[in-house]
């Protein structure tokens, strides 16, 4: 019998070098072709610009930072960009800031890569919406609809389909349903159910929510937790007038813990519904322990102030309140990167960037 041809050891170590630097190797990700946004004011781009709604930021002194934008106010509550155009910047999808769906200044085109679907005042229940009359979340999915049939016109389907299953989803909704539903006493949910309950019944809703996205083509979708909505400066500013100025000013804690609670109860659902959807990955981009840092230790992330807004008195200012301020002197403070919030409920864009990097390292840069 001959014998056995000799191995080179060359040959032997290429391969378990390969492999090797295969291991070692990150893995890819499949690229993200747009950004598609829900939600109420913390991601509205502008679409409340097209209702007859009081809940409105197109004015002065809104947009002042909004560089994209030429400095001008585009309905976004913030001296500049929100957190789902810095996701858009980080996503590398060509644009650093996402437009609204009702924004008659863009087209099916400038929507095939990053589209926002939010109206500031909305809610996950429909009775939240109506308090302002603002687009409720069941109008903000028909209007995706029509952006899909919209986009198969301009693409064709094969790639419209594309678009949609290689997008990332990002919702940011469900402190309206608190602050200005049922603790506010503006409609009757605070009669009909006990907190416990009103928060499994917001849940219920999302629930519902997500799978209809999941049925119109979403697979990578990131559900914003709701942060320590009891340190909103309106809601410190809520404190000390109920302590008449005596001891008050505090964060309201009870806030807290239903935002905390419906967190917990999201992160249930989340997970459950997850296991349930082939192929989908479902997310609750944290950002409660996260925000509650930044508002208890404003220092350590760079911010000076942040029981008051940078509007105003930065109390009770927002919308058109703020608005009344645009001309006064001093009435919007010089500097807005050193404050955390801009008006007296929605962050600068600095905190906003801030919060965007966390839950891109995350949450949001981390879908595959």
């Amino acid at each position: 019998m001959a014998p056995a041809a000799a191995v080179h050891p060359r040959r032997l170590f290429l391969p378990a070098l390969q492999l090797l630097l295969l291991l070692l190797l990150p893995v890819a990700r499949a690229r993200v072709t747009a950004l598609i946004v829900f939600g109420d004011s913390t991601v509205d781009a502008g679409n409340n610009n097209a209702i007859p709604t009081v809940v409105r930021s197109n004015f002065p002194p809104y947009g002042r930072d909004f560089v994209p934008g030429g400095r001008r106010a585009t309905g976004r509550f913030s001296n500049g960009r929100v957190a789902t155009d810095f996701y858009s910047e980080a996503l590398g999808l060509g644009r650093d800031f996402v437009p609204a769906y009702l924004d008659p200044g863009y087209g099916i085109r400038d929507f095939a890569t990053g589209v926002c679907f939010a109206s500031a005042g909305s809610g996950l229940d429909v009775a939240t919406s109506r308090v302002f009359r603002v687009i409720p979340l069941w109008k903000q999915v028909d209007m995706f609809r029509e952006y899909k049939a919209r986009l198969a016109a301009h693409l064709g389907a094969a790639e419209a389909h594309a678009v949609v299953a290689g997008a990332v989803y990002a919702i940011s909704i469900g402190t309206n349903d608190f602050i200005e539903n049922y603790f506010a006493l503006t409609t009757t949910r605070f009669l009909e159910f006990t907190l416990p309950e009103y928060t499994d019944y917001l849940v219920g809703l999302a629930r519902a929510f997500l799978a209809e996205l999941y049925g119109l083509g979403a697979r990578r979708i990131g559900f914003t937790g709701l942060t320590a909505m009891g340190c909103l400066p309106v809601e410190r500013a809520r404190a000390r007038a109920a302590a008449l100025g005596l001891g008050g000013g505090g964060c309201n804690e009870g806030y807290n813990a239903a935002a905390r609670g419906f967190n917990a109860a999201l992160a249930a659902m989340v997970a459950e519904l997850g296991g349930e959807l082939p192929g989908a990955d479902i997310r609750v981009a944290e950002l409660y322990d996260f925000f509650e840092g930044v508002v208890r230790d404003p220092g350590r992330h760079g911010f000076a102030r942040v029981d008051v807004g940078c509007c105003g008195t930065g109390t009770y200012e927002m919308g058109y309140p703020c608005g009344a301020w645009a001309a006064a002197p001093g009435g919007t403070c010089p500097d807005a990167d050193r404050y955390v919030f801009w008006d007296a409920v929605h962050p600068t864009e600095r905190a906003s960037r801030v919060v965007a990097e966390h839950l891109m390292n995350s949450t949001f840069g981390r879908f595959e």
